[in-house]
């Protein structure tokens, strides 16, 4: 496992890296990306028992990885009871070794062997291609798409589909001018053509293929090969010796474990019902091969007698095959109680397609030495080492969206959250001590960067700026501030600062009278739920968005739920610990969980709920804080904390009176939801309330209320928390934005349930976006105020 010695990039480097891939590869990349997600999205939906499907795979992927040494030894058996051999290669130099020590020995005299290779990200991995050539072997890719590059001497932008990063016109125009055909390439079929022509004649001439394997089991030494070209079953039978190249966590117990991955692949990757072709070989083979000089001659039989053994058609009877298993870091990653889930991994790609920020920039920006996507920073860190996975690492904003695509179920935005605090204590950043000096009451150790310890506590610079506004707000636009900000923090000085309220959320709220007054207030609002029976209390949890900038969105969510009947507080509570754990900061993030535990348990016990305004603090209580605090306290906080829009859904579902709350045209409409006549509405929802299932009691609610939302089909709005903040990702931010912004720009009205969603649309529309509590609320006027 090689460490890389070259020194980091700057902020200044990165961005004009990401800025050259927006332009000149990303709009390929996100064409084929995102329509591979869609289509996985569809069939997703399709599948009645992909859940089920889901677990399974998990469970057997779980299994497999406790019982990995004995699965080793067992497949070691099952080959060599087959005739073959099994070779555990400690790293790439030692894989690399011996697969040149083969290939050697089925060189021609006097002339150099070839080989021809299907897809595998396994050799991508070892340099196995380089390594060859330097033996004077002469190496073939016959995927299409590993091919292409090949041609180009370009690397790979996705595990699945290398290649997505090249138009067809860039494909076509490399082609003409590499093999110069009597006639230009011009449509996607004489270009396949003309590789399956050309890929064809150096698969029937190589002495060795090699693949790779997506799966073995190891009972019985089985490789399954999925692909849609049927390629590798080519280069698997055809030449004389086949080499497979698999990492050792691809080994499964049972053929009958097979069943779901081969089910599920081809959904996940690309959207497919299933894989056009699943090859399942027990090398080494005697499957009989046609003879390309006689291609109409029948396939002679393995069961060929003395008398036609002469034939030509008659098969090999000494075929070759290895078995290549390689560990390169895994067995190190499997005693790795935070990398092991990596190794469930089945390469499918379907989290780099469902990222926003892959779609946008692809593997090149997005990945490390040979992985690339969400799921990278778990393989680059465990195979190459830290240095690799954190060039690319923050491009994980931890939206979630990857760990309802994964067929396994992994928790890739916690092994992003792990390797980041990993990078973050190995670092040795500029020291601007000054600037955050009494700002950074965090757990952290030193060596932290700066921007991302200033972001992790940003609570402390909110509170600060709210109660020094609106000099707090003027001072942050000028000038030499922005410049001051840029160069130490690495806020780009073209993202609009948020703007803190002298009042707090929590200020207000007391001011608003004892709890008394607060209670008479609900009690004339319970006369208007038309008997209703809601025995229900509720604690507003004060976000630090919602209680210092956006106070708005706040004072909303009271007034609405006091007007449908509902007792509220507004306590001061901790920070729910999601900023730190944005920037890697577990340590901190694990201290804020159980502060916030221990503030909100009186409460809970008390049978009050707890209602969030921001989504990606509910998703930490829902999610990230199963690691940090009991599994007894964590269940309890899970099940009694709400979104707010969801909570008042529930409310008029039992009951509530809609016509209470501000509905679009005076009516709230029958229970079944809008009619005809609603008020046309846009709503983007936030990237954690979609992967918690929360964006349909919002459109529903917005339905009772009067209106017809149209949902927002771009998932992301790229800011994500701190994201778009940030000097080097600015650029990214906004494409992603921008893509959201066009979908909507048509729109009259626009609302957003998260904060970087609103501030990001208001940005890139030059409008009001509010959070959608804002237009149900009653009129403040009605706040008794």
């Amino acid at each position: 496992m090689a460490e890389r010695t070259q020194p980091p990039e700057t902020r200044n480097e990165t961005a004009a890296r990401l800025r050259h891939l927006l332009e000149t590869e990303g709009e390929a990349v996100h064409a084929q990306a995102s329509v591979s997600n869609f289509r996985r999205t569809q069939i997703y939906e399709e599948t009645d028992d992909l859940e089920a499907l889901r677990t399974q795979a998990r469970g057997i992927k779980e299994d497999a990885i406790d019982r990995l040494p004995e699965l080793i030894e067992t497949v070691r058996v099952a080959v060599e009871e087959n005739g073959g051999t099994v070779y555990v290669a400690d790293d790439a130099a030692d894989a690399n070794a011996y697969i040149a020590d083969v290939v050697e020995d089925e060189a021609p005299e006097n002339d150099d062997p070839s080989v021809v290779k299907s897809k595998s990200m396994t050799t991508e991995e070892i340099d196995l291609n380089d390594a060859l050539e330097r033996e004077d072997v002469d190496v073939y890719e016959t995927d299409l798409g590993e091919w292409v590059l090949q041609v180009a001497d370009d690397t790979p932008s996705h595990i699945v589909g290398p290649a997505m990063h090249l138009s067809r016109q860039e494909i076509a125009d490399l082609f003409n001018e590499r093999f110069d055909p009597d006639e230009p390439f011009e449509t996607a079929e004489e270009l396949t053509r003309f590789a399956r022509d050309h890929l064809g004649e150096r698969i029937r001439e190589a002495d060795v293929g090699i693949t790779g394997a997506n799966f073995v089991v190891a009972e019985s030494g089985t490789m399954t090969l999925i692909t849609n070209e049927g390629n590798a079953r080519k280069c698997a039978v055809t030449p004389d010796t086949h080499v497979a190249v698999a990492g050792v966590e691809k080994l499964i117990p049972t053929a009958r474990d097979l069943e779901p991955f081969v089910d599920i692949i081809a959904k996940s990757a690309t959207g497919q019902p299933i894989s056009q072709y699943v090859t399942m070989l027990t090398p080494p083979t005697e499957s009989p091969t046609l003879d390309f000089d006689e291609p109409d001659a029948p396939l002679a039989s393995a069961e060929a007698d003395d008398a036609s053994a002469d034939s030509t058609h008659t098969p090999e009877s000494d075929r070759e095959f290895h078995l290549v298993l390689l560990d390169n870091g895994r067995l190190d990653m499997r005693e790795d109680d935070q990398l092991r889930e990596t190794l469930y991994c089945i390469r499918c790609g379907a989290c780099s397609n469902s990222c926003a920020n892959f779609q946008a920039v692809g593997g090149h920006g997005f990945g490390g030495e040979t992985y690339s996507g969400g799921i990278a920073t778990g393989w680059e860190a465990g195979v190459h080492g830290q240095e690799s996975a954190a060039e690319f690492n923050d491009l994980c904003t931890g939206c979630t969206r990857c760990v309802d695509a994964c067929p396994v179920k992994i928790d890739i935005p916690w092994i992003n959250t792990v390797v980041r605090d990993r990078v973050n204590r190995s670092d040795d950043p500029e020291t601007y001590d000054f600037l955050v000096d009494g700002l950074t009451p965090d757990a952290e150790e030193g060596g932290l960067d700066l921007g991302k310890r200033f972001f992790g506590n940003v609570g402390t610079a909110a509170k600060l700026g709210s109660a020094t506004a609106p000099v707090s707000n003027w001072l942050a636009e000028t000038s030499p501030i922005r410049a001051l900000l840029e160069r130490t923090l690495g806020i780009d000085r073209r993202r609009d600062l948020p703007t803190f309220q002298r009042e707090s959320l929590v200020d207000w709220f007391e001011k608003r009278g004892d709890e008394a007054a607060s209670m008479r207030r609900a009690e004339r609002a319970a006369a208007r739920t038309d008997g209703a029976d809601i025995d229900r209390e509720v604690v507003l949890y004060p976000d630090v968005y919602t209680n210092y900038v956006d106070t708005d969105r706040g004072k909303a969510a009271v007034r609405t739920l006091e007007t449908l009947g509902i007792p509220v507080s507004v306590p001061d509570l901790p920070e729910s610990g999601r900023a730190p754990l944005s920037q890697g900061m577990v340590a901190t993030a694990d201290r804020q969980a159980s502060r916030l535990y221990g503030a909100v348990a009186e409460d809970l016990d008390a049978g009050r709920d707890l209602v969030v305004v921001e989504p990606s603090d509910l998703a930490a209580f829902h999610r990230e804080y199963e690691r940090f605090l009991p599994e007894r306290s964590f269940e309890r906080l899970r099940d009694n904390s709400y979104e707010i829009c969801e909570y008042v859904y529930g409310l008029l579902e039992n009951g509530a009176d809609a016509d209470a709350l501000s509905t679009a045209d005076g009516d709230a409409g029958s229970a079944g939801g809008a009619t005809d006549r609603g008020e046309p509405i846009a709503y983007h929802s936030h990237c954690q309330q979609r992967t918690l299932g929360l964006e349909a009691p919002t459109t529903a609610l917005l339905e009772r209320c009067g209106y017809a939302p149209q949902t927002s089909t771009v998932e992301c709005c790229g800011m994500a928390g701190s994201f778009g903040y940030k000097r080097e990702y600015y650029e990214v931010s906004v494409d992603v934005g921008d893509r959201l912004a066009r979908e909507f720009e048509r729109a009259e009205t626009v609302v957003a349930s998260g904060t970087s969603c609103g501030d990001q649309l208001e940005t890139l529309l030059e409008r009001a976006v509010p959070h959608p509590i804002e237009i149900l609320a009653p009129d403040a006027r009605d706040d008794g105020r």
